[in-house]
């Protein structure tokens, strides 16, 4: 485990297509675990699901059982973020839903820094203490405010397309919201409404989706991330939901990606 001297938050969002898959059985469980980390606080944001209820239900159990300490839904602070943030809902042009629930995590969010998980990405199986190392390197510098594993194993893309290299990371542009670690109080700011040509190459159908603005926000103000060159994670998209498909995927696969290494390469 990590020595955890600076408060960290781990977060992870789900929506009504993945709920099931993280909330069931011990999946985030082993999410959590793959960490290697004493989190101050293990928190999930539930957005965009059909039956409130039910997912608050399995919720609860997450945090009776220790896994979780608290959970919470996305429309009941959405406005107030907007607001916080200076951001117009319409301003999205399609990426509202894609993008909300990060926003409400980090206004949440009460620790020093913050442990962001898409709901289908995981670490691989390691001992490397990434997040310790990555919070020296913030300490140190204002100008990196953004770190991240590896994205499937692609360490030489990740080398390739960096500006240089401290320690065990790789030092460039560039942000996703698989997974990234941040210290709240850089993104705690009214960042959110910036605009760079190089951002353009995120996905159309997202619109002015939530990782497009910050990367925008960094490119704008010469703000770098590290990018890990021992660890990766891993994203895999969850099937949709289909039931001869969700029967099998909850027997058999979604037990194998957490014990087995996936080759990209």
């Amino acid at each position: 485990m990590g020595n955890n001297k600076s408060n960290v938050t781990f977060e992870i969002k789900v929506y009504e297509n993945d709920w099931e898959y993280i909330l069931k059985g011990n999946y985030l469980d082993k999410i959590i675990e793959r960490c290697n980390y004493q989190f101050t606080n293990r928190i999930l944001l539930i957005n965009n699901v059909t039956n409130v209820e039910k997912v608050k239900k399995y919720a609860e159990k997450k945090v009776l059982n220790g896994v979780l300490d608290a959970y919470f839904l996305v429309e009941d602070y959405a406005n107030e973020v907007l607001n916080y943030f200076g951001i117009q809902k319409d301003s999205f042009a399609g990426g509202y839903y894609y993008s909300i629930s990060e926003l409400v995590s980090i206004y949440l969010c009460k620790t020093e820094f913050l442990l962001h998980f898409s709901s289908d990405s995981f670490l691989e199986d390691s001992n490397v203490n990434w997040i310790d190392s990555a919070i020296k390197i913030f300490n140190e510098r204002d100008d990196i405010v953004v770190a991240n594993p590896a994205w499937n194993f692609a360490y030489e893309y990740a080398k390739k397309s960096s500006i240089s290299e401290i320690d065990d990371f790789y030092i460039g542009y560039g942000f996703s919201d698989q997974c990234f670690l941040i210290k709240c109080i850089d993104f705690k700011k009214p960042i959110y409404n910036e605009y760079h040509i190089d951002s353009e190459r995120y996905p159309k159908y997202g619109g002015e989706l939530f990782e497009k603005r910050v990367d925008s926000f960094m490119r704008n103000y010469n703000k770098l991330r590290i990018t890990s060159k021992k660890v990766s994670y891993i994203h895999i998209n969850f099937p949709k939901k289909i039931n001869f498909l969700k029967k099998i995927y909850f027997k058999y696969f979604i037990n194998r990606r957490l014990k087995k290494k996936i080759n990209f390469k």
